[in-house]
This record gives structure tokens, C-alpha cells and sequence, in this order.
């Protein structure tokens, strides 16, 4: 699934019951600090557009630099469709892109900085999240091979992943962690 991200965020009510799950089922692969920074470019300002589709993203992860841009596909209800096209690489030198973004008229808009603990369990990468300024988060990413799957599909079959362990009340947001410190009183909830 080259390019292509399936992933939802969520806060969950009972976290307890996912990570004892988590800590029995699931191999534990990494906690890290992680601090990504978004950019925008000036001629053309991502966060202008409702919903906002686009992000730049620099990421410090323990010390291993990434730059991602991310497109998301949002449906009519201007809901994220279960995906986005994304694009990442890594990169050697954080301050030198940095200088390559200014000197383009990329600016930096906002930075999050979250502690990120991370299992594997069957076809999902699962992070449990803690943003500064916004608070505890659940992350499941979809990793399996098969190029043939629907997106929505696999959302779904997230959300029942977690109604089955009895994680309580599940609440979904379709924006992120950027767009949430950038704009909090738009940041909306559905219980899933």
C-alpha cells in the first residue's frame, strides 16, 4: 500500500483495558519522544481550507529525522475518508531543511510534541499518544500488505477492535493533533 496511510485517532474512556490487552496480545516495539513541526508555504496557506487537506510535516523522532507530507481524501460530511495519500522520507540534517523551507517561504505554524508508545498487533500499529496542550490519545495505523483493501473497511474493523476489548466510550475526531492546537474551538467529536 505504497503512499497510502489508513489510520484513525481516538480517545477511548478506559485506556487501562487496552493496555493491559495490549501488554499480553501485542509486541511492544518503542516509546519515544516525538516533536513534529507543520509548515505551510505562504503562496498557498494549508490551513485556509476547510477541512484542511494537506500538511507538512517535520518530524524529531529520538533523534531520527523525517519529512511527511500527508493529502487527506475527505468525503461529502467533509469527514476524512479513512485516508490519505502520504509521502516520507528520511532526512539527515533537521536544521539545513529548515533553512531550505524558510528560504522558500514556508513557515512554521505549529509544533506538537507528544510522547509516543507503540505496539504491534496482528495488522495494526497501535500508539497510545501524550500530546502536550491537548492529552492522551489512541493512534491504530493499518499495516498490513493487502493492496486490495478498503479504507473503510478497515476503520471500521478498528473501532469494533476496540469495542471488543471494552475500551468504553470511543470518541473520534477527524482533524489531528495540528489542526486541534491551531483551532480548538472547531475541533469536533463524534462516539463511535
Amino acid at each position: 500500500m505504497d503512499n497510502i496511510e489508513i489510520e484513525i485517532q481516538v480517545n477511548i474512556e478506559n485506556s487501562k483495558l487496552l493496555i493491559d490487552f495490549l501488554e499480553k496480545n501485542a509486541n511492544f516495539k518503542k516509546e519515544n519522544h516525538q516533536i513534529d513541526e507543520y509548515f505551510s508555504p505562504t503562496h498557498r496557506n494549508f490551513t485556509e481550507i476547510r477541512p484542511v487537506k494537506e500538511w507538512l510535516r517535520l518530524r524529531d523522532s529520538g533523534g531520527k529525522h523525517f519529512i511527511t507530507y500527508k493529502n487527506w481524501h475527505y468525503g461529502e460530511d467533509g469527514k476524512s475518508s479513512d485516508y490519505c495519500d502520504e509521502y516520507e522520507t528520511k532526512i539527515e540534517d533537521l536544521d539545513q531543511l529548515k533553512k531550505i523551507l524558510d528560504i522558500l517561504n514556508f513557515k512554521p505554524i505549529v509544533k506538537v510534541d507528544k510522547i509516543r508508545k507503540i505496539w504491534i498487533y496482528k495488522d495494526y500499529e497501535i500508539a497510545i499518544d501524550s500530546v502536550n496542550g491537548l492529552g492522551d490519545f489512541l493512534e491504530i495505523e493499518y499495516i498490513g500488505e493487502n493492496e486490495k483493501v478498503e479504507p473503510k473497511k478497515i476503520t471500521e474493523e478498528m473501532i469494533n477492535f476496540l469495542k471488543d476489548i471494552g475500551c468504553g466510550k470511543i470518541k473520534r475526531n477527524y482533524v489531528g493533533y495540528p489542526f486541534q492546537l491551531l483551532f480548538p474551538e472547531e475541533v469536533k467529536y463524534e462516539e463511535q
